[in-house]
């Protein structure tokens, strides 16, 4: 006589195998079509909203608007320079920040009286925001590049010091004590176990802080500033051109999602063992 099965060991439906129950993974041609079909909708509701007319041209411009004022942009107010200074402001910042906070925060996570030393006052730096400095800094170093490059090192800094301590602190003891078993010493557990171990946990945290770098630089080019995405921003604000304003919006959303995927391809071809946990 056959055996009947709960509902719960039979047969999952076709639907529940394409990425609808929880944590179920769905192919990536699926996600990208998710992924797309979001944009889609959005920019369908958008269209909607503007363009029938139930909202002011002046407070929301039309996506057909947008694309108008796109084309000006680029081909009479040579758009493509603000976007490279824009660009090279991130990176400045961010490189500066990482060469700095990555060792500090190794040695943080590795050495528990370097922990002590530094952690209270990096603890205190990460909640204070960038933007605070910006008086400061135009006091320190003018209204040129240098404040707008230390704006994005503040706030990224202090942010990836305390996580790459997190990370390289929370090393596998085993793995350590093996290390001192075959006669490695102190400094010999951390270039060989500590810090090969956090590598792809760290390169990841810098994926995600050159993402918040992006949002520090905003704010440097609305004060000050003769160029960059930020300074057409404010200029467009003035001119309540907000066809302009959103379009500079998107430019910034569109690089920022480009250079994550660069990272994230990045990772996967340094650190290829990690993605197969």
């Amino acid at each position: 006589m056959p055996t009947a099965h709960p509902p719960s060991l039979q047969n999952p439906a076709p639907a529940a195998r394409s990425g609808w129950r929880p944590l179920e993974p769905v192919s990536p041609r699926a996600r990208w079509a998710l992924g797309l079909g979001f944009f889609v909708l959005f920019v369908a509701v958008w269209s909607g909203f503007t363009l029938g007319g139930f909202v002011s041209p002046t407070f929301l411009a039309s996506p057909v608007t947008m694309a108008q004022e796109a084309w000006l942009l680029f081909t009479e107010y040579g758009f493509h320079k603000d976007i490279g200074m824009t660009v090279w402001r991130v990176l400045g910042g961010f490189v500066l920040a990482s060469v700095l906070a990555v060792p500090l925060g190794i040695a943080m996570g590795a050495y528990k009286g370097v922990e002590a030393f530094f952690e209270p006052f990096v603890s205190f730096c990460r909640y204070l925001p960038a933007s605070a400095f910006i008086p400061l800094l135009i006091l320190w170093a003018g209204i040129g590049e240098l404040q707008k490059v230390l704006v994005i090192f503040i706030g990224s800094f202090f942010q990836i010091v305390l996580m790459v301590a997190v990370i390289v602190g929370g090393a596998r003891k085993d793995l350590v004590e093996a290390a001192y078993t075959l006669g490695a010493n102190g400094q010999g557990v951390v270039r060989r176990v500590l810090i090969p171990g956090a590598a792809p946990e760290i390169a990841e945290t810098l994926r995600l802080v050159l993402g918040w770098a992006w949002t520090y630089v905003i704010v440097a080019e609305l004060i000050g500033s003769s160029s960059g995405i930020g300074h057409m921003i404010t200029d467009s604000q003035a001119l309540l051109n907000t066809g302009q304003i959103i379009f500079g919006i998107i430019v910034i959303g569109l690089i920022g999602l480009v250079s994550d995927f660069a990272f994230k391809a990045l990772n996967r071809r340094l650190f290829v063992w990690s993605f197969f946990k």
